[in-house]
């Protein structure tokens, strides 16, 4: 109900792993890449075909150049060339080039347009799953990867659209006709590039069994590292008071050098097809010369078909060259497609690696058994069996660390247990200590629980939360800007104004995790009015900070280092003399 992350004992405890144990997301394999891209194209399909009759056209009349200037040059070596002839070639030379760019500019231009509509479409469904993500496989993989996917691999595959798209648009379309003016002007000459293909192939499959998992493993480093340096920034107060500075820093550092380690094997591979296309290359250009020399030397072509053909194999052999240098760039940004159409794949739903939790038919709520770490940490929960009966209303105390928080993320089903079973009811809401105001009008904060609520109805749930004196202090009253930029609410404002929204959910099942603490103990009794409220006639499970709050409940869980070691009303646990009376009698002496 608050927008904000659940328990984060897992930041201050996690260390840097080893790359093959990082955490995260889903990684879509080539196959579905391409379906979901091939799916996600389905509206430019007609457009695609446009621009390739195009390209292919655009490059067919580019490399007229290299037959006219064949064309001069046999023209030359028989003597039959005159102004008029050298005249005439070069206007046909100039209208080539001039109608060739203007074709490739223009296929560039639209394959640009069908890339960015299609990665817009990508990043809408990206952001879309990455709001409707479980909360518990968010927490497990941490929000690190999950950002790094919506931000640095959107931002990698933008960027390669100025690098790539012009390379491989003119590439593609330039291989392809040039192969076909070799065949066509004698079929020696592309059997010679036939027998130096292999070293391509060979080339550029190696580089793609190995170049992607390496980029893979790189962006993937790049998440742990985010998440590392995110747990350290949002637990700073945390990091300070126990002392965590070298630790924490520690940790950054091993996995900023996992980066670097990362980014070096990716340059090497780089550096080591390099090698491989340049041989590729130099062979390339030798056979032709040595086919053409055979053929003219046997009268079977003319030094102009040779000089045709050793021009039509440098300009092939430019948009590899050209390629080379974007390949990178290319597969950067492959491996980033791939991790973002992971999470776009992500089943709606419980992962298969993680047991489901039961949705009662009553508004009762039930634990048997159950046990929960963070990581591979220690238990947090160790075998808690708890019963909550229909519209009952539970308190759950202890010292910091019992495992309070982490009872409640499990009740909710932010957390989920690796033993025991949890059942509940369909409609959960939970609420922490940690409220969130959202930019927008008053009502746009309201509604968002409820979109078909009328005015009546929210005015109502103000009124039942002690919040309707709140639209006397605002000028526009529910059309009010809060939030960031907007009217100003107090802590006690708006808590009041997340169990107005609690409310308006008109859940079974309510979690307050300390969610009246913030405001402090000056409107204590205002806020545990509007809770009670809130909490009529619904099933609840209340972490309470202030005991004043655990004993208005109809029972008392009391929590020590993830068990449960006293259960009863709060005049039964009084009366017994253990823990929870020793902690009533703290906190009535210092009141």
């Amino acid at each position: 109900m608050n927008g904000t992350p659940a328990n984060g004992t897992s930041a201050m405890a996690g260390t840097a792993a080893s790359d093959a144990d990082l955490p995260g997301l889903p990684v879509a394999s080539g196959r579905e890449t391409a379906r979901e891209v091939w799916r996600l194209s389905r509206g430019y399909r007609l457009r695609l075909a446009a621009t390739g009759v195009l390209g292919i056209v655009s490059t067919g009349v580019d490399l007229i150049v290299s037959v006219a200037i064949g064309f001069l040059v046999d023209r030359v070596q028989a003597g039959t060339a005159d102004l008029a002839t050298v005249l005439t070639v070069a206007a046909v030379m100039v209208l080539s080039a001039v109608l060739g760019a203007a074709g490739t500019a223009l296929t560039i231009v639209l394959a640009t347009r069908v890339y960015h509509s299609v990665l817009a479409a990508l990043r809408e469904r990206l952001v879309g799953r990455a709001m409707t993500l479980p909360r518990h496989l968010v927490e497990r993989v941490g929000t690190g990867d999950l950002i790094s996917r919506s931000s640095d691999d959107v931002t990698a595959v933008a960027d390669a659209a100025p690098a790539v798209i012009p390379v491989l648009t003119v590439s593609a379309f330039t291989v392809v006709v040039s192969l076909g003016g070799l065949a066509a002007l004698e079929w020696p000459y592309a059997a010679a590039l036939a027998v130096v293909l292999p070293v391509y192939v060979a080339a550029v499959r190696w580089y793609l069994r190995i170049g992607l998992g390496v980029y893979r493993a790189e962006r993937t480093a790049m998440s742990a590292r985010a998440q590392q340096i995110l747990e350290s920034q949002r637990g700073y107060a945390t990091v300070l008071g126990f002392g965590l500075a070298e630790q924490r820093h520690r940790a950054v550092m091993t996995d900023s050098w996992r980066v670097a380690r990362q980014s070096l094997r990716a340059r090497t591979v780089l550096s080591m097809l390099n090698a491989r296309l340049n041989f590729g290359e130099c062979l390339s250009l030798a056979a032709v010369l040595v086919v053409g020399f055979v053929l003219v030397d046997h009268g079977a072509s003319t030094v102009g078909g040779a000089t045709t053909a050793v021009l039509l194999v440098l300009r092939l052999l430019g948009p590899v060259n050209q390629l080379l240098l974007v390949i990178d760039t290319l597969q950067s940004a492959l491996a980033s497609l791939s991790r973002m159409i992971g999470v776009v794949t992500i089943p709606c739903g419980a992962p298969p690696d993680v047991p489901a939790q039961a949705a009662g038919t009553s508004t009762a709520v039930r634990l048997e058994g159950v046990s929960f770490r963070y990581g591979e940490g220690p238990r947090v929960l160790d075998g808690v069996t708890l019963a909550v009966p229909a519209g009952r209303r539970v308190a759950v105390v202890g010292v910091s660390g019992a495992g309070k928080t982490t009872l409640a993320g499990v009740v909710a089903g932010t957390h989920l247990p690796e033993a025991g079973k949890v059942t509940r009811p369909g409609r959960t809401a939970m609420i922490t200590q940690e409220v969130h105001v959202f930019a927008g009008t008053l009502r746009d904060n309201l509604t968002l629980a409820a979109p078909g609520a009328t005015d009546r109805d929210l005015r109502a749930a103000l009124e039942a939360t002690g919040a309707a004196s709140v639209l006397d202090v605002l000028p526009d009253g529910l059309d009010t800007l809060v939030g960031v930029g907007g009217h100003p609410l107090t802590d006690a404002q708006a808590q009041q104004l997340a169990l107005a929204r609690l409310l308006l959910t008109d859940a079974d099942l309510v979690i307050l995790d300390e969610a009246t603490a913030e405001a402090g103990s000056a409107y204590a009794g205002q806020l545990d009015r509007a809770a009670d409220a809130v909490l009529a006639g619904r099933t609840a499970v209340v972490v309470a900070h202030r005991l004043s709050q655990a004993a208005a409940c109809d029972r008392i869980v009391v929590m020590e280092r993830g068990r449960i070691i006293e259960t009863g009303t709060h005049d039964e646990l009084v009366d017994a003399g253990g823990v929870y009376a020793g902690l009533w009698t703290a906190w009535e002496a210092a009141r």
